[in-house]
């Protein structure tokens, strides 16, 4: 039996609500957080020669660039969508 978009979108949905039903949504999606995040650490520092603090500091610079610069293209899409 094959299910139109709206079914799949449903059922989808359905699985989703009995998964946070039954766990702990922080759980659920750690690893693929710490994978997310760790591709800031090998960015700034690949061969792996800092110190941790300062792989670290650079890694929380690293993310705040990523995400001003996701921001930053948002709110330009925004703007074009209204047409200034």
């Amino acid at each position: 039996m094959s299910l139109t978009p709206q079914q799949r979108v449903l059922r989808a949905r359905l699985a989703a609500h009995h998964l946070h039903a039954t766990r702990d949504s922080r759980e659920v999606t750690r690893p693929a957080r710490q994978a997310f995040l760790s591709r800031f650490d090998r960015e700034v520092d690949p061969d792996g020669l800092l110190t941790p603090a300062e792989r670290t500091r650079r890694a929380t610079q690293a993310r705040k660039a990523y995400f001003t610069g996701r921001s930053l293209k948002a709110s330009k899409a925004r703007s074009n969508r209204k047409g200034t």
